[in-house]
């Protein structure tokens, strides 16, 4: 599947950027192969419009927010929140306003903007542990993956890497066979949940992140996907522990992603430092992104093609892939594929934003400072 050429995919919620990250000024993303330009109005509200002024096409994500509204760093030409254009410094008089840039869908959520190419045929997934007192929420990463973000959700729920390619942080090696599962899909067909029990061992890592001692443990898992590439795992352990994590592949273009993931979790800074838990974390998702960069890009979903073989732990992933194509046929698609053996994806060389993202300092600032915004319940009006 290339994501970018599934007209449905744009129909989707992804979250894009931290709003902290617009306070001091517009950046750039891209989404789905849209070079968009993210900023935040003079209400604060976040905008996302393409990032080129209609005048010579400079990225507007070059210039900067001026009461308000946003000022083309070339020229001068200002633009509001509705992508209309107020001003052009060089036309006097003239009236500007049959002159603007496309404008899509916004929303907050989780600390991020979120943004729809086109007219959403889903809600934004909700989390229940965002907002609950009793959780804190722990911000985790934010950085760009040379994955199809497909490959990281089917991973997600496959209980049969964990042997081997978690071998170093909580899986066993010595017990492959993995856990049972009950996958139990949406009436809607939008995703599942699924329900399983993980043996896991205790590492010197996880003993600090979970304040557990003993050399092994228990998850009782509780995974929620909702299409095409957000997913949500609570993991309940026997000491009352329960550790969630949020994780979205927002698909920056065929080969790919923006990898995002939040952790909610009902103890405190006392019992386990936000800073040991996302150490944790990343060493087990370092783990994953090694192997899921080997993979091809182009997951196929049409399982007709046989391109791939399949065992009886790849239900989760093999739901996806129909859960998928049966979408894209609702809305009068055929999966689009086009990966070839030899086909090479280089690193592009603007990843979702124009600066260095990868790192845990961000994370931190947000995790401690609260500085992230809250919920918006509506999402801000657009047009595609």
């Amino acid at each position: 599947m290339l994501a970018t050429r599934q007209p449905l995919l744009r129909k989707f919620w992804y979250p894009v950027i931290p709003v902290l990250l617009l306070k001091n000024g517009p950046k750039p993303f891209t989404l789905l192969g849209r070079d968009l330009v993210l900023w935040l109005d003079g209400e604060g509200a976040p905008v996302a419009m393409d990032d080129r002024c209609p005048h010579r096409h400079a990225r507007l994500s070059k210039g900067w927010v001026d009461k308000g509204q946003l000022m083309c760093g070339y020229h001068g030409w200002t633009f509001d929140g509705g992508g209309r254009c107020t001003r052009i410094p060089q036309r006097g008089d003239d009236d500007p306003t049959s002159i603007g840039v496309p404008r899509y869908r916004t929303a907050l959520r989780c600390g991020y903007v979120w943004v729809a190419l086109e007219e959403p045929v889903a809600e934004l997934p909700a989390f229940e542990e965002d907002g609950d007192p009793a959780f804190r929420r722990i911000y985790e990463f934010y950085e760009p993956w040379k994955c199809g973000g497909l490959r990281l959700m089917e991973n997600s729920f496959d209980n049969a890497h964990f042997s081997f390619v978690h071998r170093n942080t909580f899986g066993k090696f010595d017990q492959p066979e993995p856990s049972r599962m009950n996958l139990h899909p949406f009436e809607n067909g939008f995703g599942f949940t699924m329900d399983t029990v993980v043996p896991v061992k205790n590492v010197p890592l996880s003993v600090k992140a979970l304040n557990i001692s003993t050399a092994e443990t228990v998850r009782n898992n509780t995974g929620i996907w909702w299409m095409p590439f957000c997913r949500k795992l609570r993991m309940r352990y026997p000491t009352g522990l329960v550790h969630t994590i949020v994780t979205a592949a927002t698909p920056i273009n065929d080969h790919s992603s923006q990898i995002i993931q939040i952790a909610y979790r009902n103890d405190t800074e006392a019992d386990a430092k936000a800073a040991d838990i996302i150490a944790f974390d990343r060493a087990v998702v370092t783990e994953d992104r090694e192997v899921l960069e080997s993979t091809t890009f182009d997951t196929p979903i049409d399982l007709r093609r046989r391109e791939e073989m399949h065992m009886a732990s790849d239900a989760p992933g093999l739901l996806m892939r129909r859960q998928l194509l049966a979408k894209f046929k609702e809305h009068g698609e055929e999966e689009i594929h086009g990966w070839t053996e030899g086909l090479s994806a280089p690193m592009p060389t603007q990843f979702g934003v124009n600066h260095p993202s990868a790192n845990e300092a961000l994370c931190l600032e947000m995790t401690y400072t609260g500085s992230a915004a809250p919920a918006s319940p509506v999402p801000a009006a657009g047009t595609s």
